[in-house]
Order: structure tokens, then C-alpha cells, then sequence
């Protein structure tokens, strides 16, 4: 083809047109390939000005990120302690098992030998299994074989360590070291896990460690976490004081080299913040008492009084003790519980789900998040209310019958359904006539509906169910406590609105008088129970109840003392609500005016609750505490109730309603250091089921006072 070409320019030459010479076709040729090569040049030249100079910090970016890499360093959770020194929750040494594949020896049979000894110390298998997208590799969690996992960290990181077991036994560990020097790239690591020596005993307030939720990566990442490394609070005050606990984690800028060996350190490590040491209020003799009472309680209980069909009567129950002058709870037991130890490591699957199918619900701090009706203890706060807004004078005489008739109303013009009320003794006829503190010492129904609702001309008006409320939330009812502790319950304090809203019919005054006795919608947490009657104890002066005690460093040197912290002072703190209609006719309608508690109506309903132990005829608590050498004040309470477990049992009968016990007290009288709630879920009776639990409980504290005084 070429040729053919050169023949027609020859030709054309001849004909007279210019000719075409080898040398000007050559310089042709040679103009192309120049300008071939000077694109190409061209090109080359805007590709090295891209990356030099336009995306320079682009590309130092990438070769900074493959040489320079970021290292957390965790930092060690503190520990805690009971208010005498006695470990809750520390760290102790875990023995991990790990290889380093560049570090083994280049003959494959000494390799293989090491794996086989190694399996024959910690019954991994030599080769088992593959890792691939369906079975990837988890430390401590795989169940690859030897040679796969370690073929998995030689493919990514040849100079860092592959965890082969963790958790090994401290005898095998040792064993392995002393073996280190023949076998190469054979290691123990030593990490801090978590360890709770008081273990179900504390579980409820301790609480224990799990990993990083995935939804709150993000934030834990904040804070400087590591997701599937570190560890963090799932109850208890391992989560209420995580921030505390967790300290702060250190960082190291290290420059490595293409296998991920550590070269040198690009800037000064910032050295790792231990977390704080927590000291808590709670004795752990006293928890560890009141535990084995309320257990020892339960199963006398259920052998003493079973169900008609022979099952157990009651299967979990509340006791707390809390100092009523600085709110330091000293003991709180939640029955059932769980082994916050089983959570060491990691949370097991089987054992969660076991607890979370349990219908007693052991995972749930029954104490601060169970709602429950509160029976007759709620008649400390419609005593209170009553006393203070003049609705009976010390010396009125109430008639006290076994039953009396009320006529249930809807709205103001309603005629009313005539409904009876019955007393808890009505089979005897009730107390007939008795006076205020009588009422209190007996717990009569029936003179607290009166008090709370009204009664004719007897009893006009009631406190009404506006007034009840304002003096049920002073006492620590309707709302959290802000103990600190996570997933407390706020309780129900109804209001007329509320009945409206969630029931879809207005307030009844039978309502009201249900609610004067706790019963009806009301619902309280133990604790709130216990707080009510610690108010009163105290002289009107709430504090704040805590389980923090103080906060030391790793010298034990106090950092945050304790401090004793008043929520309120219902006699001088106006935070009592004045409203134009008490009964509640409609909605509570509040005139935006506070008032405080006269101190002589609390002082009132101590008189009362001092009754129910002394008073030798009905005192409700006279024959659990006779001859108990310290002076008690206190209240009972049996609170019918109708809920999901009973329904499905078939114990919501009308007329024979199940019933949960109660009793709160405290001790000395004139001087209170120690008041205590115990509860018996469908336990029956609060005085014979739940006083004696309370009784037990202050002579185990008395008796502790007195050896530690006699040290």
C-alpha cells in the first residue's frame, strides 16, 4: 500500500507538480511522533500537577493513614466499695492466649507442633472451621481452629497478636510463658475484666458491664470508646456513674510500616485517666441480712400460707433501709435477682434470655422501677393532708363502722349510685368510734374514705382528690425520686384530667375514696413508700436518697465527700398547692398559691404511727414488735390488687381480691436513724407477711451499731 502511494507522488512530479522527496515524508513521520510525544509528555506532566500540586494533601492524606496510625489506649474502671471497705466490683487479671504469625518459626513442622501442644493445654482445636463473610473471626467469641485463625491475622496484620483464647486458666498461662522461649511468637496477654465478689447480693445496685450499644456508638465514641473493645455500664451504678468509673482512655500517634509493626511514636502519648473508685452507702452485713430475711420470709410465707391450689403464695419481695436524716440507703434488696458475675466477660445469650423470660422478672430493680398499690401506707399522706388542711381536729370522734354507703357521683348534679365500703374488719363490726390517731394506729378504711372523700355532715368536705395529689407528691409519690440509679419509676398519682384521658370517663368520688387508702389508680414504687414515711420522720424534711457514699482516687484518698443533700422542707418550703375545688369536679383547678406544712400535722401522724406499735388492742403493728427494746413508729398496709399475673392465675375475684403486704417503720422514734420498707408481692396481710421482714431487719442493724461501737 506504502509503495502504490510513492508511485502516484512520483508520477504527479513528473507531470510538474512539486515533488515529493523520502526526506520530506521522513520529516512528516517524525512531526507526528514528535507531537505524539509531547501529548503524551503533555499528559504525564498534568497527571504529576494533579497529584503534586492540586491533590497533594489529598495523597499525603492516604500516605499518612497507611504510615501514621491512631492508638487508643484503655483506661482501668475503678472500683467499687460498701460504706466499710468491702470490694463490689474490681478488676482482676484474664489470661488471653495469643500468637503472632510473623514471629513463628519458617518451618512449617515446628509450627505445627507448637499448635498441637497449645491444643493440648487449651483444647483448641489444631484446625477447625474457616473464617469468611459467614463465620468471620470475633476474639474471644470464634470457635475457629488454631491454624485459621492465625492465617487470618497473618493475611492482615502479620506483626500484631491474634487472640487464639481467652479466659484461659492462670496454671495454663504460666505454663505457656515459661514455654515461650521455644516457642516463638507465643504469647499471654493480661487484660482487666470485671469481677463482682458480692455477686447476686448486689446485683441490683451494683449492676454489670456489657458492650457498646450499636445505638449509642456514636456517643460512646465521644467520649473516647472503642466499640467492641471497651466495655460500659448496663445497670446499676456501673451505668448510673459510667462517666466516673469509665475514666478517661489514652492516645498514641505511632507511624507503622506496611506489616503493621510499630516503628516509633510521631507525637507524645497521652497516658490513659483511671477511672475513680466509688464508694456507696450500703452495708454489706445489712444487705447480706435483709437478703436472707426476705428470702427466709418468702418461703415461710408459702409454706404457712399457700395458694388453694398448693402453689407458692408469693415469689419476690423488696426490702430497703435508708438513714431518714441524709437519705444514705444502707440496704436494698430486689428478689428475685440475677449472678452479675455470669456478665464478666461477655453477656450469655441463654443465661439473658432465661432472666428476661422469668415472669418474676429478676432483671428489674423491683425497688425503684416496680409500681405497685400501696394499700394503707398511702394513709400516712391523706393523714398528713388532713391534719393540715383542718379536716378533723385531734379530738373529733369518727364513727368507724365495719361498712358504710357512699353515693358514687360522676358530676356535681349527679344523684349518685350507692355503693358500700368496707373496713378490713368488717366481719367484727369495724372500731366504731375512734379518733384521728386511732385511726392511723388501727388503719381503718373507713375512716380514711371519710378523711378523703367526705362523709355528710360528719366528715364536709374531704380532702378531695386536688389535695390529696399535692400532698402525695410532697411525700416523694407521682414523680421520680432521683435516687441514682437507673430506671426508676415515677408511680401514678391520678387527677380527675388524667381519669379523663386514659380511661375516658371523668373522676368519681368513689375514686377519691379508694385513692385516700392507696388503692384504685394510685401506684407507688417501694421506695416511695419508704421516702413518704421517712418525711414524716424526719420532721417534714425530705433528703435526697442516694447510694453514693464518696468518691476516692487510687491512693484512697477522698476526692467528693459525702454530702447529705435536702430535696425539701415541707414545713418551711411553700410547695403545697391551694386549689378552688379539692373535689376535683371537673379538673383540679389550682389559684397558683403555695402553702407549707403546719410541723404540728406532721407531728400528728407520728403520734399515730407511734399508736400502731404500742396500742395493745388494734395496733396493726403491736404484736410484730413487742418486746423490741428500741421505740418504732410505723405503718402497714394490705393493697388489693388486680394485675396481668394474677388475671392469669385467676385471682381477680370481686370480693376476694389478691393482696400484696406491706410495712414501713423506723427507729428510734424520737430520734430516727434507720427507717425500712419491706415488701411481699400477693404476700397477703402486711402486718403478719411483711412486719416481721422489717422487724428482723432493724435488729440486724441494731446489732451491727453495737459490735462496730463495741470495737
Amino acid at each position: 500500500m506504502g509503495g502504490l502511494v510513492l508511485s502516484e507522488q512520483r508520477g504527479a512530479c513528473m507531470n510538474g507538480e512539486p515533488e515529493i522527496t523520502s526526506a520530506l515524508l521522513e520529516g512528516w513521520r517524525l512531526g507526528v511522533t514528535a507531537a505524539v510525544i509531547g501529548l503524551v509528555l503533555l499528559a504525564f506532566v498534568a497527571r504529576l500537577f494533579d497529584l503534586q500540586v492540586l491533590r497533594y494533601d489529598e495523597w499525603i492524606a492516604r500516605a499518612n493513614a497507611n504510615r501514621v496510625e491512631e492508638l487508643n489506649i484503655p483506661a482501668p474502671r475503678g472500683a467499687i466499695y460498701d460504706r466499710n471497705g468491702v470490694v463490689l466490683a474490681r478488676n482482676v487479671a484474664s489470661y488471653t492466649l495469643v500468637i503472632t504469625p510473623a514471629y513463628l518459626p519458617d518451618d512449617p513442622g515446628k509450627v505445627d507442633a507448637i499448635y498441637r501442644q497449645l491444643s493440648a493445654l487449651t483444647g483448641v482445636p489444631v484446625s477447625y472451621g474457616t473464617v469468611d463473610k459467614e463465620h468471620p473471626y470475633v476474639p474471644c467469641r470464634s470457635e475457629q481452629g488454631i491454624r485459621q485463625i492465625v492465617n487470618f491475622g497473618e493475611t492482615f496484620a502479620p506483626y500484631r497478636p491474634v487472640k487464639i483464647k481467652c479466659d484461659i486458666p492462670r496454671k495454663t498461662a504460666m505454663v505457656i510463658r515459661e514455654r515461650a522461649a521455644d516457642w516463638p511468637g507465643v504469647g499471654i496477654e493480661v487484660d482487666p475484666i470485671r469481677d463482682y465478689p458480692t455477686g447476686y447480693l448486689t446485683a441490683d445496685v451494683v449492676g454489670f458491664l456489657g458492650p457498646v450499644p450499636k445505638a449509642l456508638v456514636d456517643y460512646y465514641k465521644n467520649k473516647g470508646l472503642v466499640p467492641n473493645r471497651d466495655k460500659v455500664g448496663y445497670a446499676g451504678v456501673e451505668l448510673s456513674y459510667q462517666d466516673l468509673l469509665a475514666g478517661t482512655n489514652g492516645h498514641r500517634t505511632v507511624e507503622v510500616d506496611v506489616a503493621g509493626h510499630i516503628l516509633r511514636d510521631l507525637k507524645e502519648p497521652q497516658q490513659p485517666k483511671p477511672g475513680a473508685n466509688l464508694v456507696l452507702t450500703i452495708d454489706t452485713r445489712l444487705q447480706d441480712a435483709a437478703y436472707h430475711i426476705l428470702v427466709n420470709q418468702i418461703k415461710y410465707v408459702n409454706e404457712r400460707y399457700p395458694m388453694p391450689d398448693g402453689a407458692p403464695r408469693t415469689q419476690s419481695g423488696v426490702v430497703i433501709a435508708m438513714n431518714p436524716k441524709t437519705g444514705e440507703i444502707l440496704a436494698m434488696v430486689s428478689y428475685p435477682t440475677y449472678e452479675n458475675n455470669r456478665m464478666a466477660r461477655f453477656i450469655p445469650a441463654y443465661y439473658y434470655q432465661q432472666l428476661a423470660a422469668d415472669p418474676e422478672n429478676p432483671l428489674l430493680n423491683h425497688a425503684i422501677s416496680g409500681e405497685y398499690a400501696p394499700g394503707s401506707t398511702f394513709k400516712i399522706v391523706t393523714g398528713t393532708g388532713a391534719m393540715n388542711e383542718h379536716i378533723v381536729t385531734l379530738d373529733q370522734i369518727i364513727d368507724a363502722p365495719g361498712i358504710i354507703t357512699l353515693a358514687n357521683k360522676y358530676y356535681a348534679n349527679d344523684p349518685g349510685k350507692a355503693e358500700k365500703f368496707y373496713d378490713h374488719n368488717y366481719q367484727e363490726g369495724g372500731f366504731g368510734k375512734i379518733d384521728f390517731l386511732h385511726c392511723i394506729a388501727y388503719s381503718s378504711n373507713v375512716c380514711f374514705y371519710k378523711l378523703g372523700g367526705g362523709y355528710d355532715d360528719e366528715i364536709n368536705p374531704g380532702l378531695g382528690i386536688c389535695r390529696l395529689g399535692t400532698y402525695a407528691h410532697a411525700l416523694s409519690y407521682g414523680d421520680r425520686t432521683g435516687i441514682d440509679l437507673p430506671g426508676e419509676a415515677t408511680g401514678l398519682i391520678p387527677t380527675p384530667t388524667w381519669k379523663r384521658i386514659y380511661k375516658g370517663e371523668n373522676w368519681s368520688t368513689g375514686d377519691t375514696y379508694l385513692a385516700s387508702v392507696g388503692q384504685g389508680y394510685v401506684l407507688g414504687t417501694p421506695l416511695q413508700v419508704l421516702m413518704s414515711a421517712a418525711t414524716i420522720a424526719n420532721n417534714g424534711v425530705q433528703m435526697q436518697p442516694t447510694v453514693r457514699y464518696e468518691v476516692v482516687d487510687a491512693e484512697g484518698k477522698v476526692i467528693e465527700p459525702f454530702k447529705p443533700k435536702v430535696r425539701w422542707d415541707i414545713t418551711t418550703d411553700p410547695i403545697i398547692k391551694i386549689y378552688r375545688n379539692p373535689g376535683g369536679i371537673g379538673r383540679c383547678k389550682w389559684t397558683g398559691e403555695l402553702k407549707t406544712v403546719d410541723p404540728w400535722a406532721i407531728e400528728q401522724v407520728q403520734r399515730g404511727m407511734r399508736l400502731a406499735v404500742t396500742d395493745g388492742i388494734h395496733g396493726t403493728l403491736h404484736r410484730v414488735f413487742q418486746g423490741f427494746p428500741i421505740p418504732v413508729a410505723g405503718k402497714t398496709g394490705t393493697a388489693e390488687y388486680c394485675d396481668n399475673k394474677a388475671q392469669q392465675r385467676h385471682l381477680c375475684r370481686r370480693g376476694d381480691w389478691p393482696t400484696h403486704g406491706w410495712t414501713v417503720a423506723y427507729a428510734p422514734y424520737d430520734d430516727p436513724e434507720i427507717v425500712v420498707v419491706a415488701f411481699l408481692y400477693n404476700g397477703g396481710e402486711g402486718a403478719v407477711v411483711a412486719g416481721p421482714i422489717v422487724r428482723r431487719v432493724m435488729e440486724a442493724y441494731f446489732a451491727l451499731k453495737a459490735a462496730d461501737a463495741a470495737r
